[in-house]
């Protein structure tokens, strides 16, 4: 079976809103074994969205609409369904009652239901009614010559109830193929040209499972789907891949799936009994952010200083005014003395520190915007890293940030007792 995805609203066109939906219904489809050729987004424009939806018909089996249900003027989608397919609308008095009653019992009875809120019981001839179990206004799906429009609210609750109950249940009984098992093996500290060459054989004779690379902000996804006739069966033509993967990519490997690296970090601080306190400068405590977003984290994260002027490092971290002097704030010896007046100030098993030039001002020819240190220092050593960052101030921090973690993530797998 193949689908299409078609939201519409000029908002999405605009961006002014972000398509939830479309990545919802995404997911979901390869779950039930749909394969999903294409996703258009297009505005409130009745001829626009009609050809649209007739270039949809034309090449998929299933066709899912989000959005452009509601009473307004703008909402358009019963209308361009009704012309694509030359349909006429027609009322549904069921619905209509049903809008009529939820207006009454939410205003009183004095108050009748507004003449443009009718629209939202018209619906394309011989279209079937999909309830909507957490809203007002329904959608419907329709038969086309062999093929099934679906129209959905695009309010995320709503229709997210409304495919679960109804549209899966439907895509089920029309014969889906195969379901599609999903595996995220996932990579820090290798960039995704490296990893693709380590698995380049891997990648180059791919059949099923199939195998994708995916980079993010110092990250790397490696994606593996199998189709098979059920999901179990899906995992265990993974499987042997998966392992294959991981072997040659051990010291990269972090996690599955929706893991993120602050939380294999807090998982193992927690499992030791370590503790940790963090010394921050150019990252402005995003570090102590992204490790307190972790449930649990109060069982390893004794306290966090952010330490932005020389004077603050000296009187909260015991940074020697000579370093200062000497090297600047942003050197491996100051962030050194950071980590390491961290850890004896707090009485911790690490103390991390990080100084540098997030930007877009105040580097120099020696020292350019980008430049950061990274220090771990634990019992018997301190480590210190240094990283020349391109990009936004925000880029900075966020990859300094991610650095740390990893710095300390690598430390950790050395120096865990369990």
């Amino acid at each position: 079976m193949k689908a299409e995805l078609i939201t519409i609203g000029t908002e999405l066109l605009l961006g002014e809103i972000v398509d939830t939906n479309a990545a919802f219904l995404a997911r979901e489809l390869a779950n039930c074994g749909v394969n999903l050729y294409f996703k258009s987004t297009v505005g409130d424009n009745l001829e626009r969205a009609q050809e649209v939806l007739k270039r949809a018909i034309n090449n998929a089996d299933l066709i899912i609409i989000s959005g452009g249900l509601g009473p307004t003027e703008d909402d358009i989608t019963r209308e361009v369904v009704s012309l694509a397919t030359e349909r006429g609308l027609v009322e549904e008095s069921s619905v209509l009652l049903n809008l009529e009653n939820w207006y009454t019992t939410r205003y009183g009875d004095g108050n009748s239901m507004p003449i443009q809120n009718r629209k939202q019981a018209l619906f394309p001839k011989g279209s079937n009614i999909v309830p909507n179990p957490v809203g007002t206004a329904p959608g419907f799906w329709l038969e086309v010559h062999g093929k099934i429009v679906v129209a959905l609210p695009g309010v995320s609750k709503e229709l997210q109830a409304m495919f679960n109950e109804t549209i899966r249940p439907l895509i089920s009984l029309n014969g889906s193929t195969r379901p599609l098992a999903i595996r995220n093996l996932n990579f820090v500290g290798v960039g995704e040209s490296n990893l693709a060459d380590l698995l380049s054989d891997i990648i180059d004779h791919q059949t099923n499972p199939t195998v994708a690379l995916y980079s993010s902000t110092g990250k790397v996804r490696v994606r593996l789907g199998a189709q098979a006739d059920s999901i179990q069966e899906g995992f265990r033509l993974i499987r042997p891949l998966e392992e294959e993967i991981i072997k040659r990519a051990i010291n990269n490997f972090y996690g599955y799936d929706d893991q993120s690296l602050e939380e294999v970090v807090a998982a193992k601080l927690i499992k030791n009994r370590f503790t940790l306190a963090l010394a921050e400068s150019c990252t402005g405590g995003l570090i102590g952010h992204t490790l307190t977003n972790v449930p649990g984290s109060s069982l390893f994260f004794q306290r966090g200083y952010v330490v932005y002027s020389n004077l603050a490092k000296q009187e909260d971290l015991g940074v020697k005014k000579e370093t200062l002097d000497d090297f600047g704030a942003v050197s491996s010896q100051v962030a050194m003395e950071m980590a390491e007046g961290v850890r004896k100030k707090t009485n911790t098993d690490f103390g991390l520190a990080v100084t540098g030039i997030a930007g877009p001002g105040g580097g120099s020819e020696d020292k350019p915007v980008g430049l950061v240190y990274i220090s771990l220092a634990h019992a018997g050593d301190t480590i210190v890293q240094k990283y020349l960052w391109k990009g936004t101030r925000e880029q900075v921090k966020q990859r300094s940030t991610l650095a740390a973690l990893h710095l300390l993530w690598d430390t950790l797998k050395s120096h865990s007792k369990v």
